[in-house]
């Protein structure tokens, strides 16, 4: 989607590649290829900017924007599953949504 010369796109990535940091490819206008760094610890929902990758005019160059969705699998075969209740017990003690009524003042 074009947002004045700013390219957005939403990208998919696996848990792990935003958990643990990762390099992927993604597509830009000319149809080539970048790569972007994924930092560890990445939400979902998080845009990253790769500079210059947008449209280019006379007066500027764009951005690519790069909104990273964390795809969540729908379908988990035995292995996987036990992989993601090992990490549910080992993350037992976290909230992801501590402070949210604090955040919710009217």
């Amino acid at each position: 989607m074009r947002d004045g010369n700013n390219i957005r796109i939403h990208v998919p990535v696996s848990f792990p590649e935003a958990a643990l940091g990762a390099t992927i490819e993604v597509p830009t206008l000319t149809g080539d290829k970048v790569k972007l760094k994924v930092p560890a610890g990445t939400p979902s929902g998080r845009t990253l900017r790769v500079k210059g990758r947008g449209v280019h005019t006379s007066k500027a160059d764009g951005d690519l924007l790069v909104t990273i969705d964390v795809a969540v699998p729908s379908h988990l075969n035995k292995e996987a599953r036990a992989a993601v209740e090992a990490f549910a017990d080992a993350t037992k003690g976290e909230d992801p949504r501590a402070g949210l009524v604090s955040r919710a003042r009217l």
